[in-house]
């Protein structure tokens, strides 16, 4: 197998060098995201996320944000499905909120101005509330706002 104790000698070094290598790319990567993650989901008002989220931008109400599949009025507040579609150029954020959850942002989805802005998604919801979508394209911040009624639990 080894010709020689150095060949040993050198590939378990490179071995244990490699294993190292996986390892702290493991083991670094959610210390390193829940920084992140913390600042993003941290509970919170409405008002606090909107505020930590976007400081005092203005949002556009747009009609080019549509609601493929949101009930208006859902029977379990555990999983209500939601889809959106949106035909403003160049989207670059579409954000999830509902107002009256302990935590306001439910999703965030990052797309490529290459893609169609179109997501789905299944919220849980405390109890009725507005479900409010952010869409960010071209610099500029677009919303759209639908109330939904829970008529059985809830996420509370």
């Amino acid at each position: 197998m080894f010709q020689s104790r150095r060949q040993f000698i050198k590939k378990m070094l490179s071995i244990g060098a490699y294993g190292s290598t996986i390892a702290n790319a493991f083991l670094y990567s959610p210390f390193a995201n829940a920084q992140w993650i913390y600042e993003k989901f941290n509970p919170g008002s409405y008002q606090q996320i909107l505020t930590r989220l976007f400081a005092d931008a203005e949002f556009i109400d747009s009609k080019k944000i549509t609601f493929s599949r949101l009930p208006r009025v859902a029977e379990n507040g555990a999983t209500v499905p939601i889809t959106i579609d949106s035909s403003l150029k160049n989207v670059s954020r579409i954000l999830i909120l509902v107002e009256n959850n302990p935590h306001p942002l439910i999703a965030e989805f990052v797309l490529s101005s290459a893609v169609k802005a179109h997501v789905s998604a299944r919220l849980k919801m405390a109890k009725d509330s507005d479900v409010i979508v952010i869409v960010e394209a071209e610099g500029k911040l677009y919303r759209k706002t639908q109330h939904v009624k829970v008529t059985v639990g809830g996420c509370g």
